[in-house]
């Protein structure tokens, strides 16, 4: 077999995958391309994201261009960046009442609305980043979701971003034992927050442009963002010295596609198959751009700035899986959704954890054992 029939059989492989993973989407192209009577629409999406935040900007741009290509410009979706026309933390509430159609945001920004968002997003020692897409896409957890979403807040999501395993975030001092946690102010959003409660410390929620700020002024004392790459970007290593790690409260964090639920119903078939393909993609390869671009960023910083790269003592770790799994039981008590979710989350993240524990987790320690010995 020659190089060229080698590849294009590969290219068709390829497609044939992708067709299977999202059903109808040749034909959705097809059909948009061949039938003027398609409606022309022009739709407004506001994100929870500054410009400079590359990757999660770029996922939400990536969703709208690749929409706009798929319908052959007649679905067109202008961009607004966080604040030009709501708030940060306030796209999903202006999406669910319909004053704008569509939104990307990270539903854990929304958990006083109620805590059961968490799930689509991130929650403390939960799934990594291969886990949760387990979990949403072939284990019911997106279609318990959007039961969820259309129930509570009259619109339906798509994950559209993942930014994988996250720091433990940027310290004024250094944290050597639960004790220097109590009275910090820090920055940090969804249930983390009331994990962190329970060790004592107050947080504050601010969106990502505001955090570099808030650490200058002494308005909070801690603040965590996503990893490396974005957070070199908002130059928090020039306010904050500690680099802790793991972020145990985001083993990953999903960003997602939110749509006004009669704005949706109003779609042709045809072009919410493109806006599922859109959203489908936008989580993939965010995913595989925070993976690409974490290494080189963290060198860097490590290298050239002023900072302590740090592991949380494990006193801390211990405290906080205790703290976190108490909040769950608490929660359940008093909210039926979240008490829905929870335990085939459990379940589901039990069964994942404990077979990655075995595969995943022993090849990654030989590879970094191995690392280290050629290095030294």
């Amino acid at each position: 077999m020659n190089r060229r029939t080698f590849f294009t059989k590969l290219a068709v492989a390829a497609g044939l995958a992708a067709t299977r993973w999202l059903p109808g989407i040749e034909h959705a192209q097809t059909a948009v391309a061949q039938d003027n009577s398609f409606p022309e629409l022009e739709w407004r999406m506001v994100t929870s994201w500054p410009p400079l935040l590359g990757n999660l900007s770029f996922a939400a741009q990536l969703v709208a261009e690749r929409i706009a290509e798929m319908t052959n410009g007649k679905f067109k979706i202008t961009v607004y960046p966080a604040g030009e026309l709501v708030p940060a933390l306030e796209v999903m509430n202006h999406v669910s009442t319909g004053e704008v159609e569509m939104g990307h945001t990270a539903a854990y920004y929304y958990t006083q609305l109620s805590p059961a968002n968490a799930f689509g997003c991130a929650i403390p020692f939960g799934l990594t980043a291969m886990q949760q897409n387990a979990w949403l896409y072939e284990h019911g957890g997106l279609q318990m979701l959007q039961a969820f979403y259309e129930d509570r807040f009259n619109l339906i999501q798509f994950p559209a971003g993942n930014t994988g395993v996250q720091m433990g975030g940027w310290f004024n001092k250094e944290i050597t034992s639960l004790a220097d946690l109590a009275g910090l102010r820090m920055r940090t959003v969804g249930l983390t927050g009331r994990v962190m409660a329970k060790l004592g410390v107050e947080t504050v929620a601010l969106g990502g442009g505001e955090i570099f700020q808030a650490l200058v002024t002494g308005e909070i004392d801690a603040g965590e963002w996503v990893g490396p790459y974005d957070d070199q970007k908002l130059g928090l290593h020039k306010a904050a010295r500690y680099y802790y790690y793991p972020g145990w409260w985001e083993p990953c964090t999903v960003t997602e596609l939110q749509i006004s639920l009669p704005a949706w119903q109003s779609l042709p078939q045809e072009y919410q198959i493109i806006v599922r393909a859109a959203a489908y993609e936008a989580n993939l390869i965010t995913l595989a751009r925070y993976d690409a671009g974490n290494p080189a960023a963290l060198q860097q910083l490590y290298d050239e700035a002023d900072i302590t790269l740090l592991a949380f003592p494990q006193e801390v770790l211990v405290a906080a899986e205790t703290a976190t799994f108490e909040l769950f039981e608490e929660i359940s008590a008093s909210d039926a959704d979240f008490a829905a979710i929870l335990p085939e989350w459990v379940k589901f993240r039990d069964s994942v954890q404990a077979w990655h524990g075995v595969s995943e987790l022993a090849y990654l320690n030989y590879s970094a054992w191995s690392l280290r010995t050629v290095e030294s």
